[in-house]
């Protein structure tokens, strides 16, 4: 691919991902695309040809390195020893997540914006496309997470992994709102300190007590 195309490119994605952080996937027009990226029709529909395999190109652009990025911290892990401690396979799954979350050059903070819309958008394609993502990574974790945690029962370990979920979102798509409130005692801008104390508290909550 010419450099030109690649910036054209980098443009259209650069502008969908901003746009759809914004309003919303389902609330975006191409011809707003278009305008924002300042590109014609015909561009969008030679790198990507739809909406929907815009949406899916700008999902993927940031979604793709950061579930390899967790995948290989969790193989490394594994390699070290035969069952990884559980703060290990938390650290390599949440940690690469919260470290883009405040990386502008990833996207950072609207990358985090777009996903939160598209995770509570009603739409069954948008749905779908999230699902492929996550099906991956969770093939991968849920082994090691089973391997570290045997006397947990399969249906709660789902449920613990679900508010797992939601505790990392949560804390990559509204830390700001902690800095305040604490007064500036907590700093959301310590991203490592950030991921320890998250790693400390969901540990501690997948190894609860099952009642």
């Amino acid at each position: 691919m010419r450099k030109q195309e690649r910036d054209t490119k980098a443009e259209i994605l650069d502008a969908a991902e901003e746009l759809f952080a914004r309003r919303g996937p389902n609330a975006v027009s191409l011809r707003q695309v278009i305008a924002r990226a300042r590109v014609n029709l015909a561009a969008i529909h030679y790198h990507f040809g739809s909406k929907e395999s815009l949406l899916q190109a700008v999902l993927s652009r940031r979604l793709v390195p950061l579930n390899a990025e967790r995948l290989a911290l969790l193989e490394e892990a594994q390699r070290r020893t035969r069952r990884v401690p559980l703060e290990k396979i938390l650290e390599a799954l949440v940690g690469p997540a919260l470290r883009l979350s405040r990386d502008p050059s990833k996207g950072g903070r609207e990358f985090m914006r777009l996903l939160g819309r598209c995770f509570t958008e009603p739409d069954e394609k948008i749905q779908a496309m999230l699902n492929r993502q996550v099906a991956a990574v969770a093939e991968r974790f849920m082994p090691a997470f089973q391997k570290a945690l045997p006397k947990v029962p399969q249906e709660h370990l789902m449920w613990r992994l679900h508010f797992l979920v939601g505790a990392m979102a949560h804390t990559m798509a509204d830390a700001e709102r902690l800095g305040e409130f604490s007064g500036g005692l907590c700093d959301p801008d310590d991203t490592e300190g950030t991921i320890r104390k998250l790693v400390a508290f969901l540990a501690a909550g997948m190894r609860a007590k099952v009642t």
